[in-house]
């Protein structure tokens, strides 16, 4: 008869391995799955919100495979939490917009020159940080788009942007 895994207090010896696996945006995000919860004026605000962390996540994920330092990371990782806020925004003044994918109204809102004005008086250093994501979502999302579909001819987002 042979010996299977050694056993600690009930936890298989494969442990440290399963720990080494795991997802490094979750580190980065220890929060992510409450940004919905966060951004949300009211329960119907929760699904937009889930789809959108959804779309952030490959960008996200994009961002942690950079040579960055831990501040600029930050800093977008940030500057995503406040952009998913402002387009939740967005969705309570014109409730049409809730019935497009998620993808559609992030781009509408986003484009080379940045994202929306923030709503809240933030100074002019922390409108051009988040328009500096804001520009690198925008790309990512681009170039993310187009190579899932060769025959796309450019993004319509900047003739379809509302920007307030």
């Amino acid at each position: 008869m042979t010996a299977g895994p050694k056993r600690v207090a009930g936890r298989p010896a494969s442990l440290p391995a399963q720990q080494a696996t795991a997802d490094p945006l979750q580190s980065y995000c220890p929060d992510l799955d409450q940004w919905p919860g966060s951004w949300a004026y009211e329960p119907r605000d929760i699904p937009s919100g889930l789809r959108m962390v959804e779309c952030f996540k490959p960008f996200l994920r994009e961002l942690l495979a950079l040579s960055m330092s831990r501040k600029t990371l930050h800093r977008h990782r940030d500057n995503i939490w406040v952009l998913g806020g402002e387009i939740i925004r967005q969705l309570q003044m014109d409730c049409g917009r809730r019935r497009r994918p998620i993808e559609q109204i992030v781009l509408n809102l986003i484009d080379d020159d940045g994202g929306p004005l923030l709503s809240h008086g933030q100074s002019e250093v922390e409108q051009r940080s988040f328009d500096a994501t804001c520009r690198k979502l925008f790309r990512f999302l681009t170039n993310h788009r187009n190579s899932r579909n060769p025959n796309a001819h450019g993004s319509t987002a900047a003739t379809n942007r509302l920007r307030h």
